[in-house]
């Protein structure tokens, strides 16, 4: 029966079998200091082949070393499974280099300062563009043929700061969820490092293949949401200067919600119980919000939220509270409406400035609001606004009128 010959990589070596001087080369030492490591017993990994895996761990050795831990303590780690996540390179693509930068631009038809503006959107510090791989030549080509496509450079450049903002969050939420619930539990019942690395690895295999379809699940059905928000939004809005359009501003309710009293709360029954206020505070604003309006960002027990329409966003916010759990710090709410510049995913601009010296003027349980949402919610049945007066807000020359919104009755 014929047999199949043993895949190979770019080196001509079956794959996942390298060689000393490679693995020292990755690493950045000479060969005989890896040796000398895995003669000193901290390299559990390596069993007479290199893998990717001991390659991995000898890299995590390296950095060690150059911060200045000691041989005896790196053992120690190694043994007990505190550098157990050597395996993740045999899981994931490829990083060997195969193309300088030139080499890359000529590949693919971009100007090699291009490229690195393209590298630097993403957030790629892993990702030298001296040293890339066929995986970093294939993104860079999806980039080139979208600007062929006719996207403006400005565009991309925002999408793809985007995409890599967000993925550094799943992979740091992986990592970490990983380290706390799986890793943490396995050292502290003593479990041998070797084994630790080998749980770790059987629950990565069945977390990656999951991770992709699930993240383009939810791309999919975000995108459809969103396409649909955007052609409503078209009809309804109320900014039609076009010179302001063009500048990437957009026409929307602003509101800035946190718990008062929070810092007080931290001193008097801890961080771990003041965290899970704002825990289930950040859940229940998540699971309430209008059609229209999401998170657009969080600051410790602040929520920075967006919607198209401030009525329904004001009507909102005075029911927040009585939808918080028991005993829980009450919110306080301020909200503005107006024009604001998109960029990245997020708003930034004089009227987000605005709204959130508004919620810094409210106390637990208010919801001040501004005369553009007050002009928006009037129309709404069951709201009250109650002048407050004008104010001169910090940062601001000109007054602000502000309302205390509330229920009718």
């Amino acid at each position: 029966m014929a047999t199949t010959p043993p895949a190979r990589s770019p080196d001509g070596l079956p794959t996942g079998e390298l060689t000393l001087k490679q693995v020292a080369a990755r690493a950045g030492v000479t060969p005989a200091t890896v040796r000398r490591w895995v003669k000193e017993g901290l390299v559990p990994q390596y069993e007479g082949e290199w893998t990717p895996a001991a390659a991995s761990h000898v890299r995590i050795v390296a950095r060690l070393r150059e911060r200045g831990h000691s041989v005896r303590r790196i053992r120690e780690a190694s043994q007990s499974g505190k550098l157990a996540f050597g395996y993740i390179d045999e899981l994931l693509p490829s990083t060997e280099a195969r193309y300088t930068l030139e080499e890359a631009a000529r590949e693919i038809g971009l100007a090699p300062a291009l490229i690195e503006r393209l590298v630097t959107a993403m957030g790629q510090n892993a990702l030298s563009t001296e040293e890339i791989s066929e995986e970093d030549l294939q993104v860079l080509r999806y980039g080139a043929a979208i600007l062929a496509a006719g996207l403006p450079l400005p565009a991309l450049l925002q999408i793809v700061r985007v995409y890599g903002q967000a993925m550094a969050q799943v992979a740091d939420a992986e990592v970490r969820l990983f380290h706390l619930y799986l890793h943490e539990p396995l050292m502290r019942d003593g479990v041998p490092g070797v084994e630790v690395a080998q749980a770790m690895e059987g629950m990565t295999r069945e977390m990656l293949p999951f991770a992709v379809p699930f993240i383009d699940y939810l791309h999919g059905r975000m995108l459809g949401y969103f396409v649909e928000q955007d052609v409503i939004g078209h009809i309804e809005s109320d900014l039609d200067d076009e010179e302001t359009a063009q500048e990437g501003r957009m026409r929307v309710a602003i509101a800035f919600a946190d718990l008062a009293g929070y810092t007080k709360l931290t001193e008097e029954q801890g961080e771990v119980e003041a965290v899970g206020a704002v825990e289930r505070f950040v859940e229940t604003v998540e699971q309430t919000l209008p059609i229209d309006a999401r998170v657009i960002k969080t600051l410790g027990d602040e929520v920075m939220i967006v919607g198209a329409d401030a009525g329904a966003l004001t009507s909102w916010a005075v029911g927040l509270g009585g939808g918080l759990p028991h005993r829980s710090p009450p919110p306080r709410i301020g909200i503005h409406s107006g024009a604001a510049l998109y960029r990245d995913g997020d708003y930034y601009g004089r009227e987000v400035n605005r709204a959130a010296r508004v919620v810094a003027r409210a106390s637990g349980g208010e919801v001040l609001v501004t005369r553009p949402v007050v002009d928006a919610a009037s129309r709404l049945d069951g709201l009250d606004f109650e002048l407050i007066g004008e104010v001169v807000l910090k940062g601001f020359t000109e007054p602000t009128e502000l309302f205390n919104a509330s229920r009718k009755g």
